[in-house]
């Protein structure tokens, strides 16, 4: 598939433009960390951190806590989490629709916000049938809805020049915070003797306060056409 894929227009054109001026950017990496940019690159960080450890708290340990915790079968475990998939891969259509309409910001915040007593209907209860429709719910809201306005968003956020590397960098950092809090959590839960669920709610809740906060501060993109002038280099 790569082998086909053509350069984007744009950013080609930007390339052309940088050796053209004799402005060619070569370490856009500490660019993105300059003063003008700088508050931009940090809620973009924190964004993508909380997104991160809010998904990977979810859907890594969820399953865990259902088998070890409330001693349910395989079959039993799946059906949430398949359902929640696929309420993430239908719910998206709207999401995308919703943020042409009011923007990207809102249609991230909404789904986000209502994940919080989403949270609470799947996590505090041994009931099956509220962790079906909790959990399935979740799929379009906290562990589905709010993610799927990324590409756009994050690609919008930031100048031809330094695009690819800010969006790849603010990307990948959240997911090493990400990739901590699974184990991070299992310890607690057996250094206290816990059930998974009351440190996934904690997790879910709080990583959801910090992400609404850094939406909150960051910039709307909606209408905002890519363009291929230098701004940065």
């Amino acid at each position: 598939m790569r082998l086909y894929v053509k350069e984007p227009e744009i950013w080609v054109d930007n390339q052309r433009q940088q050796k053209m001026q004799g402005r060619e950017m070569r370490t856009p990496l500490f660019s993105i960390f300059k003063p003008d940019m700088l508050g931009n690159t940090l809620t973009t960080c924190l964004m993508m951190a909380s997104a991160f450890v809010i998904y990977y708290a979810n859907y890594a340990l969820f399953a865990t806590h259902l088998q070890l915790d409330l001693k349910l079968s395989p079959a039993l475990v799946a059906l949430p989490i398949a359902l929640a998939n696929t309420a993430f891969f239908l719910s998206s259509i709207f999401w995308g629709w919703l943020a042409e309409c009011i923007g990207r910001r809102w249609a991230i915040i909404i789904p986000a916000a209502l994940g919080v007593p989403t949270a609470f209907l799947y996590l505090l209860t041994d009931n099956y049938t509220l962790i079906v429709i909790g959990f399935a719910l979740q799929g379009m809201f906290a562990c589905g809805g709010m993610h799927v306005q990324y590409p756009a968003y994050l690609s919008e956020r930031f100048p031809t020049e330094v695009r690819a590397t800010a969006v790849a960098f603010c990307f990948h950092q959240g997911a090493i915070w990400g990739g901590l809090i699974s184990p991070l959590l299992i310890l607690y839960a057996t250094t206290y003797n816990v059930t998974l669920s009351g440190p996934i709610l904690v997790t879910t809740v709080v990583g959801l306060a910090i992400f609404l906060t850094a939406v909150l501060l960051s910039p709307e993109t909606k209408g905002k056409v890519l363009v291929a002038d230098l701004t940065v280099a």
